[in-house]
Order: structure tokens, then C-alpha cells, then sequence
């Protein structure tokens, strides 16, 4: 039994899932990738069951329909906790996280309980994108940050490494974002514990193949979960608690 997940949200991602768990594997043939697929029209879901069938390592979630990346992403945590996985890995389908910088991920989580990579540490470290789609990224880490208060060059990230027992902290009930919020929702409940977190430099590419989720709605979902987020921290911008809960430390 691994004790490493690898979660991938999938829609419509016929021409990466199978590509993408082939890197995976080529990297750390010894860790676990389940997919959690929301009934992909192009026939994603189809190709998944025949890697399941094929690879112990493989497993997926068939969603009854887009359900939105929050929702794949929390069905995916509860399955792995209910499985024992000690390091679960947030990760897209599309190459955009390399596979591989997971390696890199696990040693760092070694010693911390969330690893975010980040995008912004030594440089700007994308290639492929648009300046527009830059800016707009950036502008919206220094958003967060400012409101916030969380001090991550990064934090709207989306290639992730959670130890277990953060997961375990956290009601998955009540997380309420969908979108993008949903990273920064993740990061900012880990943030306000108490947890040590860490970021390490990666390299963003943008998608090889299929097409961008990003919408005005999850753009205007995440412009207001940083209120949110800031209220439900009683308006102080730094964690409740400066270590984890004992029963988590």
C-alpha cells in the first residue's frame, strides 16, 4: 500500500489522463493517482475505467456530472483519508504541474504539513502564458495577500502536497468554495491552524492539449472568498494559533 495519493480532477481531459499517469509513474512508480472525473462528454471517463482495469495504481471517482473543482477535489480528500495516504498531492491533468517536482514535494513535506508550489519564488517561473493571464495571476496573489494577511508569494496555486493529519484538522464540510477559491480557502484554513507550510519553486507550463476551466465566475468567486476568509478569521490578519492543535503537531 502507497502512503502517497495523487489527486487529479479531470473534465474532458481524454488527451492527458493517460500521458500524465505514465509520467507520473516514470518519476515515482511506487505512489497512487486517482482521478475524480466529472462526467466528461468526450469520453474521459471511459479511458479511465480501462486504466483502473489495466494498473493497480490507478483508481477513479466517476462524479454524476461537473460538480466543480472544490467538490472533485474534497470527494478525493475523503477517499484518501478513509484509505490511510499520510501525503495527498493536489495535481492537474494538463502537464501544467510537472511531474516531475514531486520528489521534491515529498522531502519538504517531510519536515512541514503543507508544500505549496510556487510559481513566483526565484523569478517568475511560467512559460506559455499570456501576459494578460500573468498579470491577472499576480494581481491576485498580492489580493489575497493583502487581505489576508497570509505571507505566500503563491497562494492561488493549484499543485499541492498536504500531510494527512491537515486534511484530518479541517471540515471538509464546510469548505465552501468551488472555483479557484477553493486553493486559497485550503491554504488559508491550514494557514489559521497553525500548520507549518512551505513553499518550494516550480515551473508552470501552460496546458499542452484540451482547453482552460477559467471563467468570470471563478474569478469573481475568488475576489470574494478573501472577505470571507478574513471574516471568518476575525478580521486578524495572522493565524489563530502560532503551532498546530497538540493532537495534531
Amino acid at each position: 500500500m502507497s502512503n502517497v495519493l495523487i489527486i487529479i480532477p479531470t473534465y474532458d481531459e481524454k488527451e492527458n489522463v493517460e500521458a500524465i499517469a505514465k509520467a507520473i509513474f516514470a518519476v515515482k512508480p511506487d505512489v497512487h493517482v486517482l482521478f475524480v472525473d466529472a462526467n466528461s462528454p468526450d469520453g474521459t471517463g471511459q479511458i479511465l475505467d480501462r486504466m483502473v482495469a489495466a494498473d493497480p495504481r490507478v483508481f477513479v471517482i466517476h462524479q454524476p456530472g461537473k460538480c466543480g473543482l472544490g467538490r472533485a477535489y474534497i470527494e478525493g480528500f475523503v477517499w484518501a483519508l478513509q484509505r490511510q495516504y499520510e501525503f495527498i498531492f493536489e495535481m492537474d491533468a494538463d502537464f501544467s504541474h510537472n511531474p516531475a517536482e514531486i520528489p521534491n514535494f515529498l522531502k519538504a513535506a517531510e519536515e512541514n504539513d503543507l508544500v505549496l508550489g510556487s510559481r513566483y519564488i526565484n523569478g517568475i517561473r511560467i512559460t506559455n502564458w499570456p501576459l494578460s493571464r500573468l498579470l491577472l495571476s499576480m494581481s491576485g496573489g498580492l489580493y489575497v495577500r493583502l487581505i489576508t494577511g497570509m505571507p505566500y508569494e503563491d497562494p492561488t496555486g493549484g499543485f499541492k502536497c498536504f500531510r494527512r493529519r491537515v486534511l484530518q484538522s479541517i471540515d471538509l464540510n464546510r469548505v465552501t468554495s468551488n472555483g479557484y477559491s477553493f486553493q486559497i480557502e485550503m491554504t488559508h484554513s491550514t494557514w489559521r491552524k497553525g500548520f507549518r507550510i512551505k513553499e518550494i519553486p516550480i515551473t508552470f507550463e501552460d496546458r499542452r492539449s484540451g482547453y482552460s476551466k477559467m471563467s468570470k465566475k471563478i474569478v469573481r468567486e475568488a475576489l470574494k472568498m478573501v472577505w470571507t476568509l478574513l471574516f471568518r478569521n476575525g478580521f486578524r490578519r495572522s493565524p489563530r494559533r502560532n503551532t498546530p492543535p497538540e493532537a495534531h503537531a
